[in-house]
């Protein structure tokens, strides 16, 4: 029923406004309450901690430690998930020796997932002796950096053989290497380089190759698989394919 009276009337909206005004006020308190009641829950409780066996590490290959990966991420145990600083927990996952590339994220509720790229051995270089230890061998991936020292070379890892401080040399072995298909790879038993323009393979067959630079090599593969398949050089030990259309068998 609507007053008739002026008096009733204004009465009657200044009921109305402090009934909206009371509305809004009681929605603010409760939208503030939810909201700290979900903070509280997101980043200060238990609910969402980091909990170590939760954590799962993926792409380790022969070189890294997962037991030093996992201590990197142990540090953070009981830290709430959504507070975790992945990014900079990938920074220092990527300090653990033989981490190549790495990628940190949530497993929900409780877990991680670190995946890694791992710095895996391409190719063994000899070491003099040094700090006490007898001569070895270096253990270089594709990059030329060392993730390893054995006393000898593993078996199926072919022995680089470059002089001292050539890093030219060297990155050209190693970019050879790196884009030779797996079923030659496995077939090359050293690799030497006086020059970077002066590659050359021993397989483990005893036939020589002689590659020359690291340019070309698609080429090169394509060549010295298409020489060695054919019947006219069969018996042969050296082929040369550092001109890889004028390639040389001896």
């Amino acid at each position: 029923m609507v007053s008739t009276t002026s008096v009733a009337r204004f009465a009657e909206r200044a009921r109305a406004r402090r009934t909206v005004a009371r509305r809004k006020v009681l929605l603010t308190a409760c939208g503030a309450a939810v909201v700290a009641a979900l903070g509280w829950l997101l980043l200060l409780s238990p609910v969402l901690v980091l909990e170590p066996a939760e954590v799962e590490v993926r792409g380790a290959g022969t070189v890294v430690a997962v037991d030093q990966v996992l201590a990197v991420v142990d540090v953070h145990a009981g830290t709430p998930l959504p507070r975790l600083d992945t990014v900079g927990l990938r920074d220092r996952v990527l300090e653990v020796p033989g981490v190549r590339e790495a990628r940190v994220t949530r497993a929900w509720p409780h877990g991680l997932t670190v995946v890694l790229v791992a710095r895996e051995p391409v190719a063994a270089v000899p070491e003099p002796a040094k700090d006490g230890t007898g001569p070895g061998f270096a253990l270089l991936d594709m990059d030329g950096v060392q993730v390893g020292r054995v006393d000898a070379a593993p078996e199926g890892l072919p022995v680089v053989d470059v002089p001292v401080g050539d890093k030219r040399a060297l990155r050209a072995v190693l970019t050879v290497l790196q884009q030779l298909p797996a079923d030659l790879l496995a077939q090359v038993a050293a690799v030497s380089a006086h020059t970077q323009d002066r590659v050359t393979m021993m397989l483990r067959d005893g036939v020589e190759v002689d590659w020359g630079s690291a340019v070309e090599t698609p080429l090169k593969i394509a060549v010295l698989s298409t020489l060695r398949a054919s019947p006219a050089t069969q018996g042969a030990t050296v082929f040369d394919v550092s001109a890889p259309r004028l390639p040389i068998t001896r």
